[in-house]
């Protein structure tokens, strides 16, 4: 059967469903059950219902915290070659179904513009009906939509085949990647193209995290070396890095409410934690009065060359820190009482509204630096000394930083959001 014969018999099953009569042919499995939810969820199947656009900063925001952005060059080494001759295009969502990259035939690009296809809007299922993007994150595997196996009729001239792409660190869904085009152009291999692409998008974050663990190992092995007794080190998902005194196991199960101090942990009994960059140091207990980070100096002295060094029972280590992370830092060294995400994004970037922004760069700071800061309001935890190393001039202090409250201080003046 070709493709339009195909379409010409979807049409009929879709109206025989939504009429509740007996269609001439069964809808795929996964196809049935998505129109099930959509007669249940009250998606009109003749109304192109479109939520709002992100707006571009928005966009940006979603793509500046998604781990989708590093396997970029994965999706589009498999599938970009392809699809100009397909007249196809490749469009990747979050887990929320927003579409955040697309690229592809121009001509197929302004098709998908026609239809709302297009960066930042909403393909969740629950907004659009039954597709390659929203039905992928629903079903949680690979799933192709052929003409009017769409919900919605305006959709019945596209067809497409998403896969769902997940963290292999903790199993979490990131989002879903998609190839889409004329429903003349799709061939029926291409469902398996995009799944093994996605696959090896997998690798990539399996490959990386890999890496991670390496260079929390190279962290973590002299300080494994001078403790006595029981310990190991783990990434933020429990990973094993190193061990000393114990029977290595590839992953640890971290309780809720994870952090510095005594833990208890199930495979391990009573553990003292301490943070390490990129992960925690577990020391079984041996008594209770062993304690986690004591100090922590964040020296800013020198010209693009900013560190935090951490000290704790077991030694210390330094974290060199990026432009941003040291603007952040700084703020926070300087207000004790703590800061919000919005009062933050105002002293960076003089712009309050800009909390996603903060919130992705303090979760990577937090991720090299947790135990040292707390949230709820953005601060140094209370039992960490916090020294600031100033540079002598205080028109040095981060030179490149526009952020006003950093302006502020080289001029050695105090204003809205900084503590004198």
């Amino acid at each position: 059967m070709d493709a339009r014969a195909a379409a010409r018999l979807l049409k009929g099953v879709r109206a025989a469903a939504l009429a509740g009569n007996r269609p001439p042919a069964a809808p795929r499995p996964e196809i049935a059950e998505s129109w099930r939810r959509m007669l249940a969820g009250g998606v009109h199947p003749d109304r192109d219902a479109r939520s709002r656009m992100l707006s571009a900063a928005e966009t940006e925001e979603r793509r500046h915290v998604s781990p989708l952005r590093e396997i970029l060059p994965v999706l589009r080494e498999g599938l970009l070659p392809a699809l100009d001759e397909a007249l196809h295009i490749m469009v990747v969502a979050d887990a929320d179904g927003r579409l955040l990259w697309r690229e592809g035939h121009s001509s197929i690009l302004r098709k998908a513009d026609r239809l709302g296809f297009a960066v930042g809007a909403d393909w969740d299922e629950a907004v659009v009906g039954t597709n390659g993007v929203g039905t992928a994150l629903v079903a949680r595997r690979p799933v192709q939509v052929f003409s009017a196996e769409h919900f919605v009729s305006s959709h019945h001239d596209w067809t497409c085949a998403g896969a769902p792409v997940r963290d292999p660190r903790d199993g979490r869904l990131l989002g879903v990647v998609d190839v889409s085009g004329p429903l003349a152009t799709m061939h029926p291999a291409t469902l398996a193209w995009v799944s093994s692409v996605a696959r090896l998008a997998e690798r990539e974050l399996r490959v990386r995290h890999l890496e991670s663990l390496e260079r929390l190992r190279t962290v973590a092995a002299p300080l494994l070396a001078r403790l006595p007794g029981r310990a190991l080190a783990v990434d933020p998902n429990g990973w094993t890095a190193a061990v000393t005194g114990l029977v290595p196991a590839e992953r640890i199960p971290l309780p809720k409410g994870f952090g510095p101090g005594p833990v208890w942990v199930p495979q391990l009994g009573e553990c003292v934690v301490e943070p390490l960059p990129g992960g925690w140091l577990l020391r079984v207990a041996q008594d209770r009065t062993t304690t986690a980070v004591s100090r922590i100096v964040l020296d800013l002295s020198r010209a693009r060359c900013w560190s935090a060094t951490v000290y704790g029972p077991s030694g210390s280590w330094s974290q060199e820190l990026s432009p941003r992370h040291a603007e952040l830092l700084f703020l926070l060294a300087e207000s004790p009482r703590g800061r919000s995400a919005a009062e933050l994004a105002g002293e960076v970037f003089g712009d309050p509204t800009r909390t996603v922004t903060v919130r992705a760069e303090l979760s990577r700071v937090r991720r090299h630096l947790a135990g040292v800061l707390a949230h709820r309001p953005y601060r140094f935890a209370e039992d960490v000394e916090v020294e600031l190393v100033r540079p002598r001039d205080p028109a040095a202090l981060l030179p490149h930083s526009t952020a006003p409250a950093v302006v502020r201080a080289r001029l050695g003046r105090t204003g809205p959001g900084m503590i004198p």
